[in-house]
């Protein structure tokens, strides 16, 4: 017989071949792993992150607009109600301000409506 190849109880040559086939596979498995992950990262930084980034600009530039136009509506609503107060007398003036109120949001709630059905 050959001097490389020895019997199985010996662990020679034959083990260590074994042993480095399973070393260079555990290997190729981490370096297949290691690439899935950095792939899936650049991925996820390039595909996902800038929408969504994107998304919460929008939304807190939504909220920020939202929250001034209410704000100045209410001091809109305030000085209307403290002119017409003055001229017309604090009853008529309430009922003014609030009827402009109920017609604005009228007229919101049908454009929302058409553009829905669109």
């Amino acid at each position: 017989m050959s001097d490389d190849v020895s019997s199985p109880e010996d662990g020679g040559p034959r083990e260590d071949f074994l042993t480095r086939i399973i070393d260079q596979l555990l290997d190729l498995l981490q370096t297949a792993r290691d690439w899935v992950r950095q792939e899936a990262e650049a991925t996820v930084k390039e595909k996902i992150v800038p929408p969504l980034q994107r998304l919460g600009l929008a939304l807190a530039s939504g909220f920020a607009a939202a929250s001034l136009l209410l704000i100045g509506l209410l001091f809109i609503a305030v000085a209307a109600l403290v002119y017409l107060s003055q001229v017309l007398g604090t009853p008529l003036a309430f009922f003014i301000v609030g009827a402009v109120f109920i017609v604005g949001a009228a007229i919101f709630t049908a454009v929302k409506v058409r553009s829905m059905q669109r």
